[in-house]
């Protein structure tokens, strides 16, 4: 029987709803959530991003602001550039879309965004308040989508084996903390598989939870998988395919038609994991803005 699909655009809707209430109540009070995008260069791909970002939150009601900087700006101009955002009332929430220029280091740039505006969840405050399990930071926005994901679908995930591949700060590394977690929402075994793991296959087959994160089209298949498991693709290779119009296609970490035979529920590419990342930043930055207030 095929896998249930795991429809992340219906749930980051119902999200971004819950999100332009909580806005429309600010600003009822007299306060607009505001949200500063940074974006250095143009990589094309970032500019893709930082507009759906920017547009997100013009439609959640934020004052949104969208900042794009040359590509020879220098890390001093940037730092500094940080520094005005952190010290602006209508300011709550900013990101620095990555990748940056080779002449910015993005540590850096990333431990100068006060933590109380780092929507990302990428500062060290919040990530060591994550590891703890503190309440009171952020979480990073793609790990934060898939547990709702998981939750919004019926996913019973105490006492699950859950096997994540990818260790990227960005998804693999937080999704491991997240998991882990003395909560209802996780409370799994988790096992972080990486380029170095020896015999892949033999761990992602005890998965009852799969978390692809590898950043490799079709890295997975369906003889990896274990009957029943939940699978959730997080890849977005674009991959050569002369029967569409731009001559190319996005493409999962998973051989989808092969594993949905497999799986119990799974995530398409796109309109999985994708959509969700965008409407926990907006959650991340509504909540900024209430924690002002309180």
């Amino acid at each position: 029987m095929p896998a249930e699909l795991i429809d992340g655009r219906a749930i980051a809707k119902k999200i971004r709803a819950d999100v332009a209430e909580r806005a429309k109540k600010l600003a009822q009070g007299g306060l607009r959530p505001g949200l500063a995008v940074v974006m250095v260069g143009d990589n094309p791909a970032s500019a893709v991003y930082t507009a759906a970002k920017s547009k997100a939150a013009e439609e959640a009601g934020f004052y949104s602001l969208n900042l794009r900087l040359p590509a020879d700006t220098s890390e001093a101009d940037l730092l500094s550039r940080v520094d005005a955002l952190n010290s602006d009332p209508k300011i709550h929430g900013i990101l620095v879309q990555m990748p940056l220029p080779k002449q910015i280091d993005p540590d850096t740039v990333i431990r100068r965004i006060d933590p109380k505006k780092d929507v990302d969840g990428f500062h060290p405050v919040n990530v060591g308040k994550m590891l703890i399990g503190e309440r009171d930071g952020f979480i990073p926005c793609t790990p934060a989508g898939i547990q709702v994901l998981l939750k919004e679908s019926g996913v019973k995930t105490p006492g699950k084996d859950c096997v994540i591949i990818g260790r990227s700060n960005i998804v693999g590394k937080p999704m491991a903390a997240l998991m882990m977690q003395d909560n209802e929402n996780a409370n799994c075994t988790v096992t972080v598989c990486h380029r170095r793991t020896v015999d892949l296959k033999a761990h992602t087959r005890a998965a009852d939870i799969l978390i692809v994160a590898a950043g490799r089209p079709r890295i997975v298949t369906a003889d990896m998988v274990k009957p029943g498991a939940v699978v959730i693709d997080v890849g977005t290779n674009r991959v050569n395919d002369p029967s569409t119009k731009s001559g190319t296609r996005l493409q999962g970490d998973v051989d989808f038609e092969s594993v949905s035979e497999i799986a119990s529920k799974i995530t398409p590419v796109p309109g999985g994991v994708g959509p969700m990342t965008i409407a926990m930043l907006m959650a991340n930055t509504v909540r900024a803005a209430e924690m002002t207030v309180r």
